[in-house]
């Protein structure tokens, strides 16, 4: 069994149903829920939830059968520190993209596989963590 990292990009076509993605992030959580279950941690649930007022209408909405919670592993936080890092002394902007980061790491960590639309940084920062994204998996 394989659990699957969801990435706020793929949440938010599902919850916010972007037309342009829906199809294939819909089809694509179909597919790995077969497979294991789909996880958020808080660094995903903050993002998703920018657009809410109310916490407990956003709760009710991720919280779902499809979805679990995981809380961010502190070794994954390290291993995010180290990944910006790299990424700040190759030129990338200060205060842009950490999320990412974390992200990443709790994945790589967890040996979890990432569901994203932006795959670019995930592979380039942390390059053994199974991606599927509309590249690779259309």
């Amino acid at each position: 069994m394989t659990s699957t990292l969801i990435d706020t990009n793929v949440l938010l076509d599902i919850v916010e149903k972007r037309e342009n993605w829906l199809a294939w992030s819909e089809a694509s959580v179909r597919r790995l829920l077969k497979e294991g279950p789909i996880v958020i941690n808080p660094v995903i649930y903050a993002e998703a939830s920018v657009p809410y007022i109310d916490e407990a209408e956003f709760a009710a909405i991720v919280d779902t059968v499809w979805l679990r919670r995981e809380d961010l592993p502190w070794n994954a936080a390290f291993r995010a520190g180290k990944a910006f890092l790299q990424y700040r002394k190759k030129g990338g902007e200060k205060g842009r993209n950490l999320p990412d980061f974390f992200i990443g790491a709790h994945a790589a960590v967890k040996r979890y596989r990432l569901l994203t639309r932006d795959a670019l940084r995930f592979r380039t920062y942390f390059p053994e963590i199974d991606i599927v994204a509309p590249d690779t998996h259309p």
